[in-house]
């Protein structure tokens, strides 16, 4: 049995993922780094240790080619040296990504790999793009939601397409972050109301 592939992501309270002008130097946006106050307990005993240690537990990541680069590729390693899957649109034969990584132009062929690494694990997805292409692609199971209590008014939306139904599974308090973990309905993407 495979674990599920589960977007993590901060977000304000308005649904944004980064302020405005996330550009390299600049990652997060401006005043986007609000959105992540809540890791200075990352380290600690409780709730949001919790989170960030059931993140940490993940057997592969899939990420988004945007993100990869704005994190600086992770220098190859996101965690404990778990493979790490990159969407993109293009490869560049001469650009071989660092450590664990491996692009990918072929949505079910990255999602197959990851599952494969991960076994039983969850897979962690990165990336608002690729979290919106999981789910266009009814492979995307489960959304870990980090809700902090800002509203940016303006930046990177986490979801501006692809209509799903959600269920519920968990609500934890964290200090700085409430954290909500769903479950994607599948085929719920295509009902419209």
């Amino acid at each position: 049995m495979s674990g599920p592939i589960r977007l993590y992501m901060s977000m304000s309270l308005d649904g944004f993922i980064t302020g405005p002008d996330d550009k390299p130097g600049q990652e997060l946006g401006r005043g986007g780094g609000r959105l992540f106050n809540w890791l200075d307990d990352r380290m600690k005993p409780g709730v949001n240790g919790q989170v960030v240690g059931e993140a940490l537990a993940t057997g592969a990541v899939i990420a988004g080619r945007r993100t990869f680069e704005l994190a600086g590729r992770w220098n190859g390693d996101h965690h404990d040296g778990v493979p790490i899957h990159v969407l993109t649109h293009h490869v560049d034969e001469a650009d071989v990504p660092p450590g664990t990584a491996k692009f990918y132009t072929d949505l079910e062929t990255c999602v197959a790999d990851a599952r494969a690494a991960a076994g039983d694990r969850a897979i962690l997805v990165h990336g608002a793009a690729t979290a919106q292409s999981l789910l266009a692609a009814d492979q995307l199971d489960e959304l870990e939601l980090h809700v902090v209590p800002v509203l940016l008014g303006t930046g990177r939306r986490l979801f501006n397409a692809h209509p799903a139904e959600l269920e519920l599974l968990r609500i934890l308090e964290g200090r700085d972050a409430t954290h909500l973990r769903y479950k994607v309905l599948r085929g719920a993407h295509d009902v419209r109301s």
